[in-house]
Parts: structure tokens; sequence; C-alpha cells
């Protein structure tokens, strides 16, 4: 079993690589994970299609996410918007449209090459009012009740520590203010060699834990009117899983004993915030 510091690695590595890699190749893929994974076929396994919301930038588009948490995010013009594991910016961008000139949008990223690329593609845009900061979102390198909407694509299930980033979220945020979240979660018993793979842990499918279990961390950080905006199931070709698993194994995931979900969850910091409830060896206090 990795520790969280050793997943972190595994992580930043991958994604240092994935920061140079064209969005064709990232898109055949499990998030980006590695080029390879996919045989001889291209599957666009997690990705939605950013291409016709104002505000894209094709170079920023590295085809990472797993939802369109922007499009759900309640976002308004002069809205401050942080972005947790922003990439090359392209979720930035993409709130930026909607802000405005009078608005305010932080991407928070912790891979260094990804940072350089959404600096570039900004610059390339003439936007001076969104800033991308390098820093861990367990740890967010921005002050209490500092924003309004808090986005975030397919990146929380690669956090070891998810309780601590529900409650930096509650934290950054503005008493009444919100999240919209795309991430990957399960359903069933996944194997437990799938989270020994250190590729899988960066594709976003290892790092994932049970939908149940993450409703009940955002519940306990303290949000309120919390509702799953939308859930698509997750389709996984066959000459990936059999890479990993069993001919049983396979069959036993196509049976349906196993969801992989991508699901995009709301939910709101109360005007009156009271401090998350934490229970001993949750990890997030």
């Amino acid at each position: 079993m990795k520790n969280d510091l050793e997943i972190k690695s595994i992580v930043k590595e991958k994604y240092g690589v994935i920061a140079e890699q064209p969005a064709s190749q990232n898109a055949a893929s499990c998030c980006g994970a590695t080029s390879s994974c996919c045989g001889d076929d291209v599957y666009h396994i997690m990705a939605d299609d950013y291409t016709k919301l104002e505000g894209y930038h094709e170079g920023a588009d590295l085809a990472l996410g797993c939802g369109l948490p922007t499009a759900f995010a309640k976002i308004k013009a002069g809205d401050t918007v942080i972005d947790l594991g922003s990439g090359a910016g392209n979720d930035c961008f993409i709130a930026r449209a909607v802000v405005g000139d009078s608005g305010k949008v932080i991407g928070i990223e912790f891979t260094e090459k990804m940072i350089e690329k959404a600096r570039a593609n900004a610059e390339q845009l003439n936007y001076n009012n969104v800033e991308f900061r390098l820093g861990d979102i367990e740890q967010m390198p921005v002050g209490a009740n500092k924003a309004d909407v808090v986005v975030s694509n397919c990146v929380l299930n690669l956090v070891p520590n998810k309780p601590a980033v529900f409650k930096e979220i509650y934290r950054v945020l503005k008493p009444g203010g919100h999240f919209s979240i795309s991430d990957i979660v399960i359903k069933g018993n996944m194997p437990e060699k799938w989270k020994a793979i250190a590729e899988l842990y960066a594709g976003c499918i290892s790092g994932a834990i049970q939908k149940d279990e993450y409703i009940d961390i955002i519940d306990k950080a303290g949000f309120t009117n919390r509702t799953v905006q939308k859930e698509k199931l997750i389709f996984i070709p066959e000459d990936i899983l059999s890479q990993y698993l069993s001919p049983d194994e396979v069959l036993a995931y196509q049976s349906g004993d196993v969801q992989i979900l991508s699901i995009t969850v709301y939910a709101e910091k109360p005007l009156e915030a009271k401090a998350p409830s934490c229970e001993p060896g949750s990890g997030c206090c």
C-alpha cells in the first residue's frame, strides 16, 4: 500500500508528462495516464466535449476531464472562481468567459509543467484576471472566504486525503458560496489489484472511492443543499481491462458488479457557516 506522499509523487510525475502530450493522446487514455493502455483503438473514455463552450481555448484542453463542472456551477459576472487542479487552464478560461473583466479566476495546480503551460496560455489570451498558483489543494494557497464558486474537473479522485480537500473548499468559499465538482466514483467492490497499479492512480480510477462515501465526506464537511447535478457511467473497453484483470474479473466487471461513474456534485457553504463535523481518524482535522 502506497502512502500519501508516494501517491502524490506518482500523480505529479505522470501529469508532468501529460502536460507535454497532445490532447488526442490524452483523450485516448484513462485521463491521460498512459499512451499505451488502449491498444490500437482510440477511446474517449472520460472526457466531455468542451469545444462549444464560450471561452474554450484549444491549447488549454488536454482532454483530462470527466465532466463539465463550469456548465453547472451557476457562475455569475463579477464572481471570484477557484479551479482545483487547473491543469493547462481549460476550466479557468471557460469560467473567465462568464465572470468577465470584473471577476477573477484562480487556478491551483501542483504540477510545475502544467502551471507553465497554463500561464503561457493566459498570456497568449491577454487575460490579466486569471491567475495560476502552484500549490496542493489539501492546503490551498488562498485565504479564507475568498471564492464565490469553486470548481474542479476529475481531480479529487487523485487526492489521497479527500476530507482535507473538502475542508479547504469550505474554508476558501465565502459564506453562501458554492462548489460544482466533477469527479470519478465507484459502486461495488473494485479489485484490490487496481489500487496497486500506478498508471491507474494517475488515470483517475484507483484513487476513486465509493459514491456513498464521497457524498458523506461532503455532508460531514458542513455543506448544505448538496445535489448530484449529473451522473454518467464510464465504459472501460475490454482491451484495457484485460491488461489488469483476469478473464473472470473482466466478466465480473462487465456484468455490472462494479460501476465506474462520473458525477457532478453541487453544494453550498451556509451563510452562517458552522465548523465542519470531524470524526477521529477521518483526516479532516
